[in-house]
């Protein structure tokens, strides 16, 4: 299957963003204060649609982290509250669906840590998906075909995610040819890339990222976000140093763009020319993140305040407008939403 007629079903339906906020909190403090969830409290909540970003970002981060039982928790906390868009309560529904039938321990709420006693999720995980292959041999297959042939959807991540802990090395070989025969989403691409890290899959693969050709360590893929080099943490948090306390609706929204901008152009040129650079490029790429972002939102900065804000004197102004191009170009390519 092509790329697209898997982008064209949506490549994140988790890109849904949703803050919580508190109503008590908002009267004490005078402002609208975001307050974490707690999956047992449900008085004085509203669902806000100008703060949604927040928790859009948390519920991606519990899911690309594997934490499934705290986005659970946080799934069933969304659908105790009242007032939302129907549509959101049939995608929270339909998400927590999937979550508890790959993960079936998850029914009855996320199980303690293992310093409790009790197994991790990812043993769960691995344990699920071995009694689901010696009920039905044919397992493997099933969950290779959701993700080769079937329209992309929260089920073919899932399923990615459950291949990981199959023992099969037809897994293996079904992935890679995969990868090298089909111009991928490069969102998917990526999943697929960790997917084989997380198997133990050993060397390179050679494959088009987004029209380039590049060379990827598959044991060097990032499968959580402190595993990238320092340059691509750093640049969502200088952000966050311009924009965190006055205007923390951009940082949120930047971190969750900026996490889907450097899984579609890892491995290529620009990856690699922001990981060597120094740090007038971490502050260019930031820039330009920066502007990306603000020229989606009302009222945002000016080209010129931004680069004053990260210090890019004129002598590097050419080189932020071909980051700020290079930036564009992978969110026109991967097809990530600007607001």
């Amino acid at each position: 299957m092509g790329v697209n007629s898997k982008v064209n079903s949506g490549i994140f339906a988790l890109d849904r963003v949703y803050a919580i906020i508190s109503i008590n909190a908002v009267r004490k403090k005078g402002g609208a204060l975001i307050s974490h969830f707690r999956p047992d409290e449900k008085d004085n909540i509203v669902l806000f649609p100008k703060t949604l970003d927040y928790y859009q970002i948390e519920l991606t981060r519990m899911l690309e982290t594997e934490r499934y039982g705290e986005a659970a928790d946080l799934l069933r906390f969304l659908l105790q509250c009242q007032g939302e868009d129907p549509r959101h309560y049939e995608e929270w529904r339909a998400l927590l669906e999937w979550l508890t039938d790959a993960f079936p321990e998850l029914q009855n709420g996320s199980p303690a840590a293992e310093d409790d006693g009790y197994e991790t999720e990812e043993s769960l995980a691995r344990r699920h998906v071995e009694a689901k292959l010696e009920q039905d041999q044919e397992y493997a297959g099933k969950l290779l075909s959701a993700v080769i042939d079937k329209p992309l959807s929260e089920q073919t991540l899932l399923a990615l995610d459950q291949l990981a802990y199959l023992d099969r090395p037809e897994v293996d070989e079904a992935l890679t040819e995969w990868l090298h025969q089909e111009e991928l989403h490069p969102l998917l691409q990526y999943r697929v890339l960790q997917t084989l890290r997380r198997r133990g899959t050993v060397g390179t693969l050679a494959i088009e990222r987004a029209g380039e050709k590049v060379e990827i360590d598959i044991e060097s893929v990032p499968l959580k976000p402190d595993e990238f080099p320092p340059a691509v943490q750093e640049v969502p948090e200088r952000v966050g140093e311009q924009t965190q306390v006055h205007d923390p609706t951009l940082f949120y929204f930047a971190q969750e763009l900026w996490s889907q901008i450097v899984m579609s152009f890892y491995g290529g040129r620009d990856y690699r020319s922001l990981i060597d650079g120094d740090d007038t490029v971490i502050d260019i790429w930031a820039a330009a993140l920066h502007q990306l972002v603000a020229d989606s939102l009302p009222d945002g900065k000016t080209d010129e305040e931004i680069r004053t804000l990260y210090g890019i004197t004129d002598e590097h102004r050419l080189r932020f407008e071909q980051v700020s191009r290079s930036i564009r170009q992978v969110v026109a390519v991967s097809g990530v939403q600007e607001r």
